[in-house]
């Protein structure tokens, strides 16, 4: 999707905008013009993309929780939103097996939440998209990646609550949308990473504290291997998703976003990247967690369909990937114009 001038004056309701991904999503879309309504928690890091990204005054920023079934209901009824895009999530695997029923309660019951609202208020909205994860698949740590019609069941709470919402938006889609007048899809899409990711427990921003302190990177598991993209690659995928199911509601499905099989790559290789793209004295080193809780050590997505239905490809290799988030962040720490950063790369992203 080169040309996002669809989305000049439309309503748009985002749930998690004060995220990473939101924070991006927000960008694009209010630089397209749009009418932007978000409704999330506060930003979940200090500091965080959304307060640097210049938003302010820009779009309608709503706190609060994706489990208030009033607020959000109160929030959606005043934002009569023709487009809905749902990112809200408690997104960190560690952080689930910490706090398993948060976990479900936010991303199951949160999906639920939001789909009531899009049903009770059904005649204003228009497209709907729920952002998943990669993580919703039973992995078998197969060498060929995932389609749509593979099992959903995912290993830890983090995974398995994004499994549940799959389900749950395709029974709100078979029982309450079943006329198809209603698009409604779910994206999923792998590791993301970009300039404004401050999260713990994720590689690049650990990469990013540690050159900030001068210490070495510890890498836990180098080994293993994840589908890697940069944010704008998905951010833009859902928009174009919502945005062609708008205009052709047939077109409303189950997508897989990811990149190539090229930049399907092992931690360590794009520590690697880092490293030399940063310069300097950046260093790394293996460090074995003992009683580590279970991540996949190897994930990968077929996106075929995604490509052969909308014609979607990924744009930029992981190098070009890393080369973003390094300029970004080095622009960030020397208190330069991040908004412009941002806008500047959302341009280069859609020229490509």
């Amino acid at each position: 999707m080169k040309d996002i001038r669809f989305y000049r004056g439309k309503r748009i309701f985002i749930t998690g905008h004060t995220g990473f991904k939101g924070s991006w999503m927000c960008r694009v879309l209010v630089g397209a013009g749009a009418e932007v309504t978000g409704y999330s928690l506060e930003p979940p890091t200090q500091p965080n993309l959304f307060s640097l990204a210049g938003l302010e005054g820009r779009m309608t920023s709503i706190i609060g929780d994706i489990r208030d079934m009033s607020k959000l209901s109160a929030a959606f009824e005043a934002a009569r939103p023709e487009i809905v895009l749902h990112l809200a999530a408690q997104p960190i695997v560690r952080d689930s097996y910490k706090n398993p029923r948060y976990t479900y309660e936010t991303n199951v019951m949160g999906t639920v939440n939001l789909l009531e609202c899009v049903r009770i208020s059904q005649t204003s909205v228009k497209s709907v998209v729920n952002i998943t994860t990669d993580k919703v698949y039973q992995n078998n740590e197969w060498c060929w990646g995932y389609r749509e019609n593979e099992l959903l069941d995912g290993f830890d709470p983090y995974s398995n609550s994004k499994s549940c919402s799959e389900l749950v938006t395709h029974s709100y889609k078979n029982s309450f949308f079943a006329d198809g007048c209603l698009p409604i899809s779910t994206a999923r899409a792998g590791n993301v990473i970009g300039g404004g990711d401050f999260a713990d427990d994720r590689i690049i921003p650990d990469c990013i504290r540690a050159q900030e302190k001068g210490e070495v990177i510890l890498v836990r598991n180098p080994f293993s291997t994840r589908p890697y993209q940069h944010v704008l690659e998905p951010v833009v995928a859902y928009l174009m998703i919502a945005a062609r199911q708008y205009e052709e509601p047939s077109l409303a499905g189950w997508y897989n976003v990811g990149p190539d099989d090229c930049d399907c790559v092992a931690t360590g290789r794009l520590v690697d990247l880092f490293c030399r793209t940063w310069g300097g004295s950046a260093r790394w080193k293996n460090q074995v967690e003992k009683n580590a809780p279970h991540e996949a050590n190897f994930l990968r997505l077929d996106c075929s369909k995604i490509k052969m239905i909308f014609g979607w490809t990924p744009r930029w290799h992981i190098e070009e990937a890393v080369g973003k988030t390094v300029e970004w962040t080095q622009v960030w720490m020397s208190g330069g114009d991040v908004p412009g950063e941002m806008d500047r790369q959302i341009a280069a992203y859609l020229e490509t």
